[in-house]
């Protein structure tokens, strides 16, 4: 070890100290089982990301940091099952990472990020079929592992970029935009049957090429929604604090009325940016 590494670790042998004797002493955290840690996960991993979208340095550190905490936390509860320890853990995942970076690590060569992606897919998939011992043809050829302890939203571009690497994609935007009409349509007619279970199952369709669609300007579906969010929110509000001023109550306004207050918050937003 450098003395570069000996602060980092001293430090995370302080907190995995910390977390062990809370385990032990704590009533809340000795309470605490496994089926309860994947809810502060992934609470304290959408901060994290919230807090680099915001650009927000200090809070991405504190965030992280509780992230940090939690994933620690549970390999402490894994390691009172004696079927595993931390230090083994970490060193599994040290060399899961070793033997994906081959042009890293060993002698495989990867100049471009698509060389490094296709390199870790055909290691990982390789791993897979190591343990599942199935038809290594067939399961190649299978999407059905990608991304499914992921958000629906993530799961989605994520399957499509692994269907581009696959050969099959929309060659540009407009494509996915013509996909995204397709399925309007179809809702459209399912709506027009009262068919409400194959308009949502069209809408499904509609929201997986549309989560699709960021990736061709060069953007990712989370970020994207997350901007738009953010968008609708500071309009939303400044139209009710409007509303207010102007004496109006959204509850009692006509859609006609609201709308054209929302256009008017539209265009105060884009004239101040």
């Amino acid at each position: 070890m450098s003395d570069h590494d000996a602060p980092s670790a001293s430090a995370f042998a302080k907190l995995l100290a910390v977390l062990t004797e809370l385990r032990e002493r704590c009533p809340w955290d000795r309470e605490q089982k496994l089926a309860d840690t994947p809810r502060h996960l992934l609470e304290e991993a959408y901060e994290v990301a919230d807090a680099i979208a915001r650009d927000n340095s200090s809070e991405v550190a504190e965030e992280l940091g509780d992230l940090i905490v939690q994933s620690l936390f549970v390999g402490v509860i894994l390691a009172e099952q004696k079927q595993f320890d931390l230090p083994a853990m970490l060193e599994a995942a040290a060399n899961k990472l070793i033997r994906r970076h081959p042009h890293v690590y060993g002698d495989t060569r990867a100049d471009t990020v698509d060389q490094v992606i296709e390199n870790w897919d055909r290691i990982k998939q390789g791993e897979r079929e190591e343990k599942s011992r199935k038809d290594k043809a067939d399961d190649a050829k299978s999407l059905a592992h990608v991304g499914r302890a992921l958000p629906a939203l993530m799961r989605a571009e994520k399957l499509g970029e692994k269907a581009r690497r696959a050969g099959m994609d929309w060659a540009n935007l407009r494509e996915v935009l013509a996909k995204a009409r397709e399925e309007i349509a179809e809702i459209e007619h399912a709506i027009d049957r009262a068919d409400n279970e194959a308009a949502a199952e069209e809408i499904g369709d509609l929201m997986l090429a549309i989560a699709n669609a960021p990736r061709f300007v060069g953007k990712n579906a989370e970020q994207t929604l997350r901007a738009a969010c953010d968008k609708f929110v500071a309009r939303f509000d400044a139209l009710a604090r409007t509303a207010a001023e102007r004496g109006l109550d959204l509850k009692q306004m006509t859609p006609e009325a609201i709308e054209s207050l929302w256009q008017e918050m539209k265009k105060s937003s884009r004239d101040v940016s």
